[in-house]
């Protein structure tokens, strides 16, 4: 049985009352979350708050769930929603910076660049790579900075960004490839790459 089947099962019995089920979903789901909205809010605790009212949302909401989508698919929408309306009930907007550790670094294509840290040479190298993905990242306008990071940094399927962000699958391509030509227009002169070559 699979992630989305096993969600199912706890989503329907959440759905008769079962509380413990929910509880489950949280305790699966509750870190993930709470990465994805570090992209957008950087206060530790007012992640773990935004956080949790995203599940509390969603358990509210919880009767309208019919599974057309995966569970954490529906639950990113309302924790990405839950954290706009944060952001602007602050009268703030979504952080322009995205910081990215080794490990999300290797989600990128450009990971294989990073990989190396036995010399000072190289080290210097992946600073200044994860410098520059950091600067293409933060310039990018939100939906794209949004499809990218749900792309390459939480890998999901084209299919399950097109539900979070609400658009076509074709929009989401779209919006990655800009989102792409960005960083890699920003990384062509430290990798000294040509312009028909993205990296």
């Amino acid at each position: 049985m699979g992630d989305r089947e096993i969600d199912q099962q706890l989503v329907e019995r959440a759905q008769q009352g079962d509380k413990h089920a929910f509880e489950l979903l949280v305790a699966k789901y509750q870190r993930k979350l709470g990465r994805m909205l570090s992209r957008f809010i950087r206060d530790q605790a007012e992640i773990e708050d935004v956080t949790q009212e995203a599940f509390i949302k969603a358990y509210r909401a919880l009767p309208s769930f019919r599974g057309e989508s995966a569970f954490y698919t529906w639950l990113y929408r309302i924790g990405i929603n839950t954290a706009k309306n944060y952001l602007v009930a602050l009268g703030r907007r979504a952080p322009t910076s995205t910081e990215i550790i080794s490990e999300d670094a290797e989600g990128y294509e450009e990971g294989e660049l990073l990989r190396d840290n036995s010399t000072p040479e190289t080290e210097l190298m992946t600073k200044q790579i994860a410098m520059t993905v950091n600067a293409a990242m933060d310039s990018l306008p939100e939906e794209l900075r949004t499809a990218i990071t749900l792309r390459e940094i939480d890998g999901m399927s084209y299919e399950d960004i097109a539900n979070i962000m609400n658009c076509p699958i074709g929009t989401v391509r779209s919006r990655i490839f800009r989102a792409r030509e960005t960083i890699a227009e920003r990384l062509r002169p430290l990798l000294g790459t040509s312009k028909d070559k993205r990296w």
